[in-house]
């Protein structure tokens, strides 16, 4: 495994604990990897209830990634109104969204040709 797949896979695993902290919901992950000319490597997908519990997934996954990588997101966008905040990591882009705001762009559909990864939660 190369330094940069292990660097993917600890920072994916440390947003998924940040997201999982505070109870996100619907959490997959679609490796763009095997797609030609993409912006980045992974999309993280998951929702919050509320414009609250959007923010609260954002800022753990700040706080996570920042305490256990050293890392923080290059761009974030959308935390103004909170029904859809995008996080660049570079190789790893995170959106989350509030359900109704999730059905209406379902980009999970726009890249259908991804390998997805659900996430199960014990919540």
């Amino acid at each position: 495994m190369t330094k940069e797949n292990t660097n993917a896979d600890q920072l994916i695993t440390t947003i998924i604990g940040g997201i999982e902290e505070v109870k996100g919901k619907e959490i997959i992950i679609l490796d763009l990897r095997e797609i030609e000319n993409t912006v980045c490597d992974y999309f993280i997908v998951c929702e919050g209830t509320s414009n609250t519990q959007v923010n609260a997934i954002v800022n753990s996954i700040q706080k996570q990634v920042s305490k256990t990588l050293k890392d923080k997101p290059w761009h974030i966008e959308g935390t103004d109104n909170a029904e859809w905040v995008l996080m660049d990591y570079v190789n790893v882009v995170v959106h989350v969204f509030q359900k109704h705001i999730r059905e209406y762009y379902d980009i999970e559909s726009l890249w259908g040709d991804a390998k997805t990864t659900q996430i199960e939660t014990s919540y």
